[in-house]
């Protein structure tokens, strides 16, 4: 028991290594692709490529229907049993919805794309703007389906390397277009970038699935599930995203486009940048989870242990976050986003709670419940809203940091009903002790850097980074891992 719990935490923690130099480099090459289209187009080749992107993103979220994520649980289902045939066959299928999925989104670009054209950009001088950019829905489409294979195959390192070289490759490919042809680049370099990532992975793909013949009626049976499934997961993304915007709208009315732009600073540094734990830690964790997802008592043991690893690697760097803030926000953006700061401090906080509800939210996924999974995320995005409003209303700014966490905290209660009331499932002691400490421990931080006691916020960091290092190291060499 202590051998095999040393050795699934090694794995989480070279796993998370992995996908966070993965997502690192992936937001490198974002960076350098933005610098150059600023430098040598200007702001309106930012503005080009973002619209661009964004409907891009839109109409694959969309069309995708979720089985980027969805399908890993099937694979993993599947992967678990051994039947190597069963697994070839289930890589055949997703494959098959990806084409599926992916002209039917590519038709529907092309179909929308004069009112698209008018929505976007206000005329209909971009209609086959769109019509090209159908090329780039249908070759992600393809990509996530063979990155969906490898995750729910366990290939990590594969898929690891995927990405990685098609991120490389899509700015090495990008450079010279915009160097040459400068602004009538930037959608051409979105759509070839779009080619090159599915061509690396197909490059990458699980080759011993290749070959596997499937008929329609398979393809329909087999992939119904994870479809209907995908269906659920798509519909708590446009909830979340209705709530986005609709509190968006409400804060650009409230206190302007600058209120706006001050809160969405503190809101991607602390989601996409502090949220690399969490999305590394989630690639291999999902799979995994499926694959035991029959044992009411192995899910509640790697529910455990994935909530002391999250933890042990987070605090750390939420509370570094927070005594480096100043120089995080002047680095990443510009001094005058410094009104941000108590924003964003209180965010880090409600990261702390997120990693919680994150862990024991997977569980939801992995039974297939989606109605369920609706209903939290539902549930969430009117919290969300409810409290940013409320919080902004009589706090501002600061207020909409204070109620990220809150909102995370409520977010937790809401997921542990289902957790432990629906599915009677338990978490272990020493999760639950942790999740606690670490609440403590940046709630208390937070407090101390709001008050400009850096002397003592700096102590509490170092004593909290040595104790999570102590707990991780002592998991890691196999102590205590019989009761984590």
């Amino acid at each position: 028991m202590a051998r095999n719990g040393t050795n699934l935490s090694r794995m989480v923690v070279k796993t998370m290594g992995l996908f966070s130099g993965v997502q690192m480099l992936s937001i490198v090459c974002s960076v350098v692709r933005c610098k150059l289209v600023a430098l040598w187009i200007g702001p309106i080749g930012v503005g080009l490529f973002a619209l661009w992107n964004s409907a891009l993103d839109m109409i694959g979220t969309a069309s995708n229907l979720g089985i980027r994520n969805s399908s890993v649980r099937s694979l993993s289902v599947e992967f678990a049993k051994g039947d190597v045939n069963k697994v070839g066959r289930m890589a055949a299928v997703v494959r098959r919805w990806s084409v599926w999925l992916g002209l039917a989104g590519a038709l529907l670009t092309v179909v929308l794309a004069p009112m698209l054209s008018t929505v976007t950009f206000g005329d209909d001088r971009h209609i086959w703007g769109f019509v090209m950019l159908s090329v780039a829905v249908l070759m992600n489409s393809l990509m996530n389906g063979e990155h969906a294979i490898l995750q729910g195959t366990a290939m990590l390192r594969r898929l690891a390397s995927a990405s990685v070289v098609g991120s490389v490759a899509g700015v090495v490919v990008s450079v010279p277009m915009f160097y040459v042809w400068r602004v009538d680049s930037v959608l051409p370099s979105v759509v070839v970038s779009a080619v090159v990532a599915a061509l690396c992975a197909y490059i990458y793909r699980k080759k011993d699935c290749v070959n596997q013949q499937v008929s329609r009626a398979e393809v329909v049976q087999q992939g119904g599930e994870f479809v209907r499934l995908g269906i659920f997961m798509t519909i708590g993304v446009v909830l979340a995203l209705i709530g986005n915007y609709a509190f968006m709208a409400y804060l650009n009315a409230a206190g302007g486009t600058d209120e706006v732009g001050y809160y969405q600073t503190g809101y991607t540094l602390a989601n996409k940048y502090v949220g690399l734990v969490l999305t590394a830690l989630g690639m291999e964790f999902f799979p995994r989870l499926s694959r035991v997802s029959h044992s009411r008592r192995a899910t509640e043991l790697f529910t455990s242990q994935e909530i002391n690893i999250t933890l042990f690697l987070l605090t750390p760097l939420v509370m570094i976050m927070m005594l480096l803030r100043q120089q995080v926000v002047s680095l990443l953006y510009d001094t005058a986003f410094l009104v941000a700061l108590p924003c964003f401090t209180w965010m880090l906080v409600g990261m702390v709670l997120r990693a919680t509800s994150w862990c024991m939210a997977f569980v939801i996924l992995v039974r297939g419940d989606g109605r369920t999974y609706v209903v939290t995320e539902a549930l969430s995005t009117l919290v969300g809203l409810a409290l940013n409003v409320a919080a902004y209303h009589y706090y501002g700014l600061t207020g909409l940091g204070v109620s990220f966490a809150l909102w995370y905290a409520v977010y937790n209660v809401i997921v542990g009903v289902v957790y432990f009331v629906k599915y009677r499932m338990k978490l272990h002691g020493r999760a639950i002790a942790m999740a606690g400490a670490s609440v403590a421990m940046s709630v208390v931080c937070a407090l101390l850097v709001e008050r400009e006691d850096y002397v003592a916020a700096f102590v509490l960091t170092v004593v909290a980074s040595a104790f999570c290092l102590r707990c991780l190291l002592s998991q890691l060499r196999g102590k205590n891992a019989a009761k984590t």
